[in-house]
């Protein structure tokens, strides 16, 4: 693949901020007819549809984050000489071409294709159908932009395939594939993982829960409760669940006054067999599935623990891995949780909606990764990027 430059690759950024902005009213008329055509059914799935002026603003305002921000191809890495005398540098290197499917998110098209160019990768955007003539709009955009500076089109790719088709292409790509990050639920990751034949950087999923310790600070807990689980339900780093420890000195006041709480904002909450009486609501958990569940929802599942340690137990068995709080005032509980919950991110009296590439100081984002390997947590610039060791010598041979 060929190496642009920092300055051409910038130059294509200035562009596509102009772009986006000159066509502003056709983004927001594409997205309409999206809209129009959406069955509002799934309340979470039509709110990241909406592309609005101030949806276009945060567009503009990511392309111009990734185009401030240091090229990271080229970084060294490390670099030594051996006794031998060869002098080895470890670069980071573009991975080549990534593909992302995701779901309904148009500004995704925009910051994934920043990040992946920028990092001077090819990328496939594979949107969904739902909107198709959203993710159309903005690509017109992203090739004028590479059309104005002498590049190919082929940098930035928008896939439009049914799932038969996506399944074959998994499976017989017709160009070199590096990397895939299916970025929406387990019914897509499963899909993909099963027919993909190269590298899957795992995305999306949340499911995440809050562990009320005994000596919490109510004050600190309710906000932070309500913030994580109402500020924006569709996203992966909301909070579904929420564990209230026994010993705490006032339990069932306690878990009066988080169920209050939500309720007087609308949450729907769900209880198991050890809490449900002490209780308002009348909806009671009947299976343990519901504890792997992702809600995506205006609704909370409220359950008791034993402890600390059952308390991490109880987590890293049901959690989605990606972001989990603990709520106390005891620093060395604390430091345990963090250390011992399996997660992208973990937080001691804070909401996990800051589980976010930008409010992380990352940036735009790919994506929030629950893989661990290359990397969890958002997927920003700097991650979008492998690694390629240079090694100098002068006849050196191994014996």
């Amino acid at each position: 693949m060929k190496l642009l430059n920092t300055e051409l690759k910038n130059a294509v950024l200035q562009s596509m901020i102009d772009n986006l902005d000159k066509n502003r009213d056709a983004i927001i008329a594409a997205n309409k007819k999206d809209l129009d055509a959406f069955d509002r059914d799934d309340q979470a799935l039509y709110d990241r549809l909406i592309v609005d002026s101030a949806k276009v603003d945060d567009m503009i305002r990511a392309v111009r984050e990734v185009k401030d921000q240091n090229d990271p191809v080229g970084t060294v890495i490390s670099e030594d000489t051996l006794e031998n005398g060869l002098h080895i540098t470890n670069k980071a290197a573009p991975f080549g071409t990534i593909m992302i499917i995701y779901e309904s998110r148009p500004d995704v098209t925009i910051e994934a294709a920043v990040l992946a160019f920028k990092a001077n990768n090819k990328i496939l955007l594979k949107g969904g159908k739902e909107a198709h003539n959203s993710n159309e709009e903005l690509v017109k955009c992203w090739h004028q932009s590479l059309k104005e500076n002498g590049l190919e089109d082929n940098w930035i790719q928008y896939l439009k395939m049914d799932r038969p088709t996506t399944q074959e292409f998994l499976r017989n790509p017709d160009q070199p594939l590096d990397l895939i990050v299916p970025r929406g639920g387990e019914r897509l990751i499963d899909f993909v993982k099963q027919h993909a034949k190269c590298a899957v950087l795992v995305s999306g999923r949340g499911n995440n829960f809050a562990y009320v310790a005994p000596d919490a600070d109510m004050e600190k807990v309710i906000p932070v409760i309500i913030n994580a689980k109402t500020d924006k339900i569709s996203a992966c780093n909301a909070l579904d669940k929420i564990l209230v420890d026994k010993d705490h000195p006032k339990f069932e006041e306690t878990l009066k006054t988080i169920e209050k709480a939500l309720s007087e904002n609308g949450v729907q909450v769900v209880a198991s067999d050890q809490v449900i009486d002490h209780l308002e609501t009348n909806d009671k958990i009947d299976s343990e599935d519901i504890w792997y569940e992702e809600f995506l929802s205006m609704k909370a599942a409220i359950t008791s623990v034993s402890g600390l340690d059952n308390a991490i137990e109880f987590i890293n068995k049901y959690s989605g891995g990606h972001s989990n709080i603990i709520l106390t005032e005891t620093q060395d509980d604390a430091v345990k949780f963090m250390e011992q919950i399996d997660s992208a991110a973990v937080y001691h009296n804070a909401s996990t909606r800051f589980t976010d590439g930008g409010a992380m100081g990352v940036g735009a984002e790919l994506a929030i990764s629950t893989d661990k390997l290359h990397h969890r947590g958002p997927l920003g610039l700097k991650q979008l990027v492998t690694n390629k060791y240079y090694v100098l010598g002068n006849g050196q041979v191994r014996k």
